[in-house]
């Protein structure tokens, strides 16, 4: 009754100062009709490559910024390949529109780009621009290994002293994606679509990714993106956007979302100086200050967990330790070193946290999912609608393959925030407070909230998220130490913290098949005598409904729940013990994109007369034929209460 009363109360205060939301406005719009104080799901994508990155461009995108936005709205775009007139022989369409996209070209070579691809400017007859227009494979690698992949990335000898030349170039494709962003940001009462101004910081060295998507709050931004070539650390790049924009005087807020730490060789997420020395809390704060929210899954693999007692942690991984591995195939030798997955760097966050003090964890991070499209595709996600990502080994520049990418890549996935409003201050202020999660496509819904007294019954309540948000933390938070009661030792052992999950299936409209949820998991990492562990429930669902699918018509049979929820209490809490939880919500099995390609081409693996060369992997047991499809969302931390002051001695009190 308490906690159906604090609900009340909160949608009464908040229902009466809805103009007054719990952020600040930073721009001029209109107000939103549709504003929910319960906040709503947000669906997008935070990483899209357009023809401003070299490595779109070479593979043969030539849609821009604009055509990037008007493709997430739901228009339909031009793909590659182009004929000598420029007219595209392909075209691409959303079967349902985004509520927000960022086009974060590369900031490294936009410059150099524009020239490549741009009679009569300099550098346009260079060898290296003549190499990629003609041999985009061998001109890719001669880019990677002279920039992205340069432990010391440099300026092509055309872009004159300092790379001065080739920056002033790249001005004018930042320019436009300003004004790309600016025109398709509904500013209208009806705030049907959000746009963000962001930008790829893209670290390689050695071939380790350490990149970054850089997104701002608003149109105050950087005057000119930071490169890897003149900032090739990630700790400048942190100096960098603290000094113009987190402390400039001018409005400008950021968060940087690192991706791909599956293919980082332990580089991304590290725990030590670039002297070798250990970070210090000063650094850890730094660093959570601007990296709220991590891609846990996009195209070229999962970076969720590392596969073993946990099954489920070997959804669409790659076997690679570096980034650059991938197009020679070269496994890791000595395996996947430690700190690459999400989870386990998670787990690491609470080890640093107790070692420097409460506050400075360097890993308090969300997940959210992206494409990585260098389609300039936001979005396209549905296994049954996949045509490639322009991104890897496989192009369409000079005509469509057969097989659409490498096998071990994949649609991506969609980042979700709730927010109150579909506007950039309120999805802004999601990124920042971790109220996020990530799906590997389907638009799944899910509510996660962390406190102390939740009760069952809260799963048939349709005041569920009220009583979540009066009863503790949502997603992303930080759960606080239960309230001291009739003089009770605040420090006592007390009850386990609890957790409300609840998850809604995709709804399959316009046209987008739904597969039904199999279960719900609480993912927990905590840290017992100065070492970090992990554990996996399941809290909902059944795992063993004997759910499937038919793979010659890709049709789910069995089985499975339209929703799920749970308010689930932890078995093994200990209060002394830093602790996270998040939530992964899965799917009954469904089609892999590879098994729509191979269906819709007619593969008979009995008959090798349907199997051409170029579809060899449609019959490889090694590629999975089915998947799980899932969302993951923000943790939840919990951190014991500081130890007591001592007493000062008794003749100074």
């Amino acid at each position: 009754m308490r906690a159906t009363w604090c609900a009340c109360v909160l949608l009464a205060s908040i229902a009466a100062s809805a103009q007054e939301p719990p952020w600040a406005r930073t721009e001029e719009r209109e107000a939103c009709a549709s504003y929910d104080p319960l906040r709503r799901p947000f669906f997008g994508d935070t990483h899209v490559h357009t023809a401003f990155s070299f490595d779109a461009w070479g593979q043969g995108t030539l849609a821009r910024p604009d055509d990037a936005y008007r493709f997430a709205r739901g228009e339909k775009i031009g793909l590659q390949p182009y004929d000598e007139s420029g007219v595209a022989q392909a075209s691409i369409q959303l079967l349902r529109p985004l509520d927000y996209a960022v086009v974060t070209d590369h900031s490294d070579l936009l410059g150099e780009t524009r020239m490549c691809a741009t009679e009569g400017l300099p550098g346009h007859d260079s060898l290296v621009c003549r190499v990629m227009r003609r041999f985009p494979g061998l001109g890719y690698a001669l880019v990677n290994g002279h920039v992205y992949s340069s432990e010391a990335p440099a300026r092509y000898s055309f872009c004159g002293e300092d790379g001065a030349v080739c920056r002033e170039v790249g001005r004018g494709p930042w320019q436009e994606t300003q004004a790309a962003a600016e025109a398709h940001y509904d500013r209208s009462a009806s705030c049907e679509f959000t746009t963000f101004v962001g930008y790829e910081w893209t670290g390689m060295p050695g071939g380790d990714n350490i990149h970054r998507n850089v997104v701002f709050r608003n149109a105050n931004v950087q005057d000119y993106p930071t490169t890897y070539i003149e900032t090739p650390t990630q700790e400048g790049l942190w100096k960098e956007l603290t000094e113009a924009c987190l402390e400039a005087a001018d409005g400008c807020d950021v968060v940087a979302i690192p991706h791909n730490s599956n293919v980082s060789n332990g580089r991304l997420f590290t725990v030590v100086r670039p002297d070798g020395s250990a970070i210090e809390a000063a650094d850890a704060r730094a660093r959570a200050r601007l990296e709220t929210l991590v891609e846990v899954t996009q195209h070229k693999g999962d970076s969720e967990c590392r596969a073993g007692d946990d099954p489920l942690c070997s959804f669409e991984t790659v076997p690679f330790a570096r980034m650059m591995d991938m197009a020679t195939a070269a496994f890791a030798p000595e395996g996947i070193p430690p700190l690459v997955y999400a989870r386990e760097v998670l787990t690491e966050g609470l080890v640093q946290e107790q070692r420097l003090g409460r506050g400075a964890n360097p890993f308090r991070f969300g997940l959210i999912g992206a494409t990585d499209t260098h389609l300039a595709a936001p979005g396209l996600v549905d296994e049954d609608q996949f045509v490639g990502h322009a991104a890897g080994t496989v192009s369409a520049r000079f005509g469509v393959p057969p097989y659409p990418d490498r096998r071990d890549f994949n649609p991506g996935g969609l980042g979700v925030f709730w927010a109150e409003e579909n506007s950039r201050d309120a999805i802004f202020a999601a990124m920042r407070r971790r109220e996020a999660y990530g799906t590997s496509g389907p638009r799944i819904t899910v509510r996660l909230f962390g406190g102390w007294e939740y009760e069952g019954a809260m799963c048939d309540d349709p005041d569920f998220a009220a009583q979540g948000y009066a009863g503790g933390v949502p997603m992303g938070g930080e759960l606080p130490f239960p309230p001291v009661r009739g003089g009770v030792d605040e420090h006592a052992p007390r009850s386990a913290p609890r957790l409300a999950v609840w998850a809604l299936r995709d709804p399959g409209d316009h046209g987008v098949p739904s597969t039904a949820l199999q279960r719900i998991q609480i993912v927990k990492g905590w840290v017992e005598d100065g070492e970090g562990r992990e554990q996996v429930y399941d809290v909902a669902g059944d795992a063993e409904n004997g759910a499937s699918v038919d793979l010659a018509s890709c049709t789910p049979q069995g089985p499975g729940f339209d929703q799920l929820c749970s308010v689930w209490s932890d078995p093994d809490f200990d209060a002394s013990e830093n602790a996270y939880y998040y939530a992964r919500v899965v799917e009954n099995p469904s089609c892999r994109w590879s098994t729509w390609v191979c269906n819709e081409r007619g593969v008979d693996c009995t008959d090798p007369a349907t199997v051409p060369d170029e579809l060899a992997a449609c019959c490889d047991p090694d590629v999975p034929r089915t998947i799980q499809e899932r969302a993951w969302t923000s943790p939840i931390w919990y951190a014991p209460p500081p130890e007591p002051a001592p007493l000062p001695p008794v003749g100074l009190r």
